[in-house]
Formats: structure tokens, sequence, C-alpha cells
């Protein structure tokens, strides 16, 4: 991704050409770097759902491993050919030495850590391995749009007076209020009214109804902006802009209304294009067999302005943060495994709520911190890839737990000499020894498998 002046750089960006000076605003175990390798690390110390039934089955299973023990101590001691008690003790440790449950408590570490390790190099970070494991079993997918569908950097489209009032008025005043706002929509406009030279008032009483606009007061004037749940809230009638907001909303733009001491005063439209990687992200997703739900605080018309545009048939417009998080309650009701994706402090209940919430590492700290998925990149083409990295990781896991069950009943009753009456075969400590060594390195061979999983990054 090219960047250019004033854009944010992590390490391990390149610069081809040229050159540039940079400030460093995060050192240390700041730095996005730093952050990773805590998050990998923590991930790959996590316990998988699966680990825990692993845990029962190693419990009862050494159990029944020191009763055979014991029983073939006394069997061959007591019914042996002689030297019977060497053979006693010989057999029984025999036992106790091939059925050491190495193999079954590798089996699921080792996916987690190589899997997270993978995924990272994909630009995937799983929180902890429950959401490697739940991840596949995702059906249905709720993305937010700003900063996830789309760039995320709107630009400013226009200002619209209402009768009798000056569009740039409307903008000067838009801009001096939403310098309090940390939203990507404010950015595009206050940049636009500094780029125009306004004079720009301090706003005071700064409030962020969070998801539906920003309330204050510039020049001891109470000022609203902010969507049409807003201004409903407030009872501001947007009655003469309702014809040039549905226009601009029907060429993707998102629309917020401005308020005046209870009076509708304007309108200004931002634009935020849709990222290059999401239609082939979604038709990747949607591919898979996911539902694909588009639920944003924009209104209904942008919203399915961008959602025709990408494929999307379900979709939730002008959307309050507890109104996504209910969404996700009401599929989870439905017997849904729901996955949400955002980037924004608007989407962290419904990111908390969901089965796994998955959050765009361009995004605000919060949503990061909620997500139990970040995409580094703000890529939705890493969801594939973590759906597949899951998947296989799951699949490996199964297939070292199989193998390790598979291994120790074979193992044991040959230790045990149950094949000596037929065949005068028994089973050395050393021989034994070797063979327990040999299925731990079988487990760590079939982990490793899983650093080829997922596709390319």
């Amino acid at each position: 991704m090219a960047k250019g002046p004033g854009d944010p750089v992590i390490g391990a960006t390149l610069n081809t050409s040229g050159s540039l000076v940079m400030v460093a605003g995060k050192v240390g175990a700041d730095t996005v770097l730093s952050q990773i390798v805590q998050l990998v690390a923590k991930a790959q110390r996590s316990r998988a759902p699966m680990q825990r039934m692993a845990d029962v089955v190693s419990y009862w299973f050494v159990l029944a491993v020191l009763a055979i023990a014991v029983l073939t101590f006394f069997a061959w001691g007591l019914f042996g050919p002689e030297p019977a008690w060497v053979y006693a003790v010989l057999n029984s440790v025999a036992v106790l030495i091939i059925a050491c449950p190495c193999a079954l408590g590798l089996a699921t570490p080792m996916s987690i850590m190589v899997a997270t390790g993978r995924a990272a190099g994909a630009g995937v970070l799983f929180r902890d391995a429950e959401a490697i494991e739940n991840l596949r079993k995702v059906d249905t997918l709720i993305v937010d749009k700003t900063g996830t569908l789309t760039e995320g950097r709107p630009a400013y489209r226009t200002a619209v007076a209402a009768a009798g009032g000056d569009a740039t008025e409307v903008l000067r005043l838009a801009a001096s209020l939403d310098q309090g706002s940390e939203h990507p929509l404010a950015a595009a406009i206050v940049k636009e009214a500094l780029g125009r030279g306004l004079a720009l008032s301090k706003a005071e009483s700064f409030e962020s109804a969070s998801g539906i606009g920003v309330r204050g007061r510039v020049e001891d004037k109470a000022l609203a902006l902010g969507n049409r749940a807003l201004m409903t809230e407030d009872g501001v009638d947007v009655g003469g802009l309702r014809h040039e907001a549905e226009a601009l909303r029907a060429e993707g733009a998102s629309v917020m209304f401005l308020a005046v001491d209870g009076r509708a005063a304007g309108l200004v439209a931002v634009a935020d294009p849709v990222k290059a990687s999401t239609p082939a992200a979604l038709s990747e997703l949607r591919d898979a067999g996911l539902r694909l739900i588009m639920a944003t605080g924009d209104g209904e018309t942008t919203a399915r302005s961008v959602a025709k545009a990408l494929g999307i048939d379900e979709v939730h417009g002008e959307v309050r943060p507890q109104d996504k998080a209910d969404l996700v309650a009401a599929l989870q009701a439905q017997g849904r495994r729901v996955a949400m994706a955002g980037d924004g402090i608007n989407d962290a209940p419904a990111l908390a709520r969901a089965d796994v919430g998955i959050a765009m590492g361009t995004g605000t700290d919060v949503a990061m911190s909620t997500g139990q998925v970040t995409l580094v990149k703000g890529d939705l083409r890493g969801i594939a890839r973590a759906r597949r990295i899951s998947q296989a990781t799951v699949a490996n896991m199964k297939q070292n737990l199989g193998f390790a069950l598979l291994y120790n009943a074979l193992g044991v009753p040959i230790a045990a000499g149950l094949l000596y009456p037929a065949f005068g075969l028994l089973l050395s400590p050393m021989i034994a020894a070797l063979a327990m060594s040999l299925s731990s390195a079988s487990v760590v061979a079939n982990a490793l498998r899983l650093r080829s999983a997922g596709g390319t990054s």
C-alpha cells in the first residue's frame, strides 16, 4: 500500500525511491511490531477448547496405564516364565515408557503455535486459541462500511445550505464542531475547511453520540452534526434538505445534517471510496458459503448504494452501536455462528457480542482490543485466509490426537506382552523409549505442515 506525506508507517515499510523524514510516535513496547509479537506470543500460550478435552483424556489415560502396568507386573511375576519377576519389571516399565502421554500433550499446543505464527505472517493476529478454533464454524459475517469495506479515508464532497443560508458557513461550523471528533468523516470535513483557509472556532461542551453524530457549542450556538437518527432524537426537521441528501446518498456519499439552535442549517456530504481489495474479498467469502450482511450508521440510501455495487443483499443502515450488537444477538438466536468485522468505537459492542470479533488493524485501539482477530492491513481478504488457517488447524489437531491415541492403543498391549504367547515377542524398555520419542516427533512434524496453510499472504 502506497504511503504519502502525513501517513503513518510501521516497521518493515519499504522506501523504494527518494528520501523521507519520519517522526517516531511510538517506541519500544508501544510499537506496532512489539504489540504484534506480544499478541502472537499470548495466542501461542493460550489453550484451545480441544486442549481441555485432550487434558481429560490424558487424565483417564494415565490412570488406565498405571492400572495396566500394575496388572502387567503381577501377571508376569505370578504366571510368567522364569525369571518371572525380571520379566515383570521389564514389561511393566516398558508399558509406562511407551504410554508416556507426550504425544497427547503436544497434539494441540504444537498446532496452535505453528498456526498463530503462520497467521501472523499472513497479516492475521489471533488473540487466543479459542478464536482459531471458533472461526471455522462461522457461517454469517456482518461488516461495517466506513474503514472496513471502504478506505476509511473519506474525502469532502460538498456542503448544502438550507434556504437562505450560506454553504461555506455550513462547512465552517461543521468543521469547528468536528475538531473534537476522531471519526474519519470528521477529519475530511476539517481538512477541507482548513484547506480553504476558513477560520474555525473552538467547540465547547463537545459530546459524541457514538454512531449517529456529535453535539456541542460553537460561538455560543448549539450545534448538532450527524445522520437522520441524531436529527430525529433532537427534534430537528430536515424535510427541506431531504431531496439533496437522497441524491447525494444515491451516489454513495455519506450525508451529515447540521442543526443550529434546533433548526436545520444545511448538510455536508463526504465520499469514502471502496477498498480495491474489497470486491475480491467479498466474492471469496461468498464462495466459502458465508452469509454477508452490511450494518452501518450511514443512511439507508448510501448503504444500499455501496452494498449494491459490492453485491451485498442484506443491508442495515442508520444503525446505532447497540443496534449492531442486537443484530448479532438476533442472528445467534436463529442458530447462526456470527462474526463481526469493524474498525471503529461504534463497532466495539458488536465485536464483543459476536462469536468472533474481527477488527481492522487500521482502525481504533478500542476495536482492536475488543476483537478476537485483527487484520493488520485492514484487508478483508485476511478473513478468508484466517478461516482456512482455522479449518486446517482444527483438522491438524484432530489428526494429532487421533495418531497419539492410536499409537498408544497399539503400543501398550505389545509392551505388556500380549503378543508373547503367540509369537514370543517382547518390547524392551529401550525400544519403547525410542518408539515414544518417534511418536512425539511425528506429532511435531504433522503440526509443521500448517506453515503452508491459508494460502499466500
